[in-house]
């Protein structure tokens, strides 16, 4: 599931972390394709697909896998992808907000209201529950032993920096949406290489239900998650650490 949470904590089963690389994958490659057809094939001159390459590194996708998508990008009969968005409520009132990168708007429109219906869950209006969600940059940047953390935060501040989340292996920053790409750019120039670096939509607030409705939810997002058109599902449920960790 994605969201404001604390992944590099989370231990996972191998089965389940491979399916997480191969949803990685396919986002990356989708977005690839994206960049492509906005910008050219060249990274130099793509700010958008130089950062795909990047994040194609920190989940380490195979070069080969990652050239044959931009070469396929660049032939004009590609397919052509769009990006698309839902909004919806589930179990007691909980907001989920689907992004979507598709080739067949019907089949995507018709697979999540199926999935939908099937669970109790509800369409809503675009545009509807998007305040819920405030649109933030996210970078995760593997620790090393020798970064001085508090002089490290001092100068990330002036690319925008908002929150800094550490662990014993990873720092995840924080910015505002409209300072995504100085913070790219400023750790492009400290030479500091990220892990991924992606916009994501943080719940400006979080609410609280009981585990039995939380399963419910979490097998809906589990659901949404495995159709190949979705790329990220954002909730605003509060999910306490120990049962994340289960």
């Amino acid at each position: 599931m994605s969201g404001h949470n604390k992944w590099s904590k989370i231990k996972r089963a191998k089965g389940a972390a491979d399916a997480k690389r191969s949803k990685q994958y396919s986002k990356i490659l989708k977005e690839v394709s994206i960049a492509v057809r906005e910008s050219g094939p060249d990274p130099d001159s793509n700010p958008r697909l130089r950062l795909l390459m990047q994040n194609a590194r920190g989940c380490n996708m195979p070069k080969d896998t990652l050239m044959r998508a931009i070469n396929k990008a660049s032939d004009k009969d590609a397919a052509v992808l769009q990006e698309m968005t839902f909004e919806c409520h589930v179990n007691h009132g909980i907001a989920l907000f689907i992004e979507c990168l598709s080739d067949n708007n019907m089949r995507t429109v018709a697979n999540i209201r199926s999935i939908m219906n099937k669970n109790g869950g509800t369409l809503e209006t675009n545009g509807s529950l998007a305040f819920l969600f405030d649109r933030k940059g996210v970078f995760v940047i593997p620790r090393k032993p020798d970064m001085n953390l508090e002089e490290l935060e001092m100068t990330l501040i002036d690319g925008g920096l908002e929150e800094m989340e550490v662990d014993d292996e990873y720092l995840t920053l924080y910015t505002a949406y409209e300072d995504y790409g100085n913070m790219v750019k400023m750790l492009e120039e400290l030479k500091i290489e990220f892990e991924s670096a992606e916009l994501q939509r943080i719940p400006n607030s979080t609410r609280e239900i009981d585990e039995e409705s939380m399963r419910k939810v979490l097998k809906v997002i589990g659901m949404l998650e495995e159709d190949d058109d979705v790329t990220a599902v954002y909730h605003d449920m509060e999910i306490p650490d120990d049962f994340e960790e289960e």
